[in-house]
């Protein structure tokens, strides 16, 4: 918010004839988020998503823990080779716990993807059409601090790009 405060006094310094022409907007995209219904199902079927994996490492944890309060026990009274086999088991119980939990992160981190990247263009979609309709040239999010929406009258690349003599 103050950022984008500090900007609009900024342009006042630079005339008011430009800045009375220049209509500026901001909005809270996570305010906007929080009163999405769509973002409250999204939440709640990716928390679901997420427990089945969480469930499933809990398990596995318990396993890991069974079998090494198990070792721990019996080690004084196993033989050299019991003790390899008793060792492999569990570090591979452990690799597989390790690789079960990256692979759970990656697909819940792909699931939420999925689930709110609709949702993050329905926002982005009626921001950019309210600014239209309601002659806006600038829409900043006061949450992040970053621009939105820009008219595309305002985009100078064309001419830069004349200016350096690219094509």
């Amino acid at each position: 918010m103050r950022k984008i405060v500090l900007f609009l006094a900024c342009l006042m310094f630079i005339g008011t004839a430009t800045f009375a022409q220049t209509k500026f907007g901001y909005i809270d995209s996570r305010e906007l988020l929080s009163l999405m219904p769509e973002v409250r199902r999204a939440d709640s079927n990716l928390q679901n998503f997420a427990k089945s994996y969480r469930d499933q490492l809990e398990t596995m944890g318990k396993e890991y823990q069974k079998k090494v309060q198990e070792f721990q026990g019996k080690e004084k009274t196993m033989t050299e080779a019991v003790k390899e086999v008793s060792i492999k088991e569990i570090q591979q119980l452990e690799e597989r716990i390790q690789s079960t939990q990256q692979s759970a992160e990656e697909k819940v981190a792909k699931k939420k993807e999925e689930l709110y990247s609709p949702i993050l263009e329905k926002a982005d979609k009626a921001i950019k059409d309210v600014a239209k309709a309601n002659n806006f040239d600038y829409i900043f999010d006061a949450a992040q601090g970053l621009l939105l929406y820009a008219n595309e009258g305002d985009n100078i690349l064309p001419l830069v790009k004349t200016k350096l003599g690219i094509k």
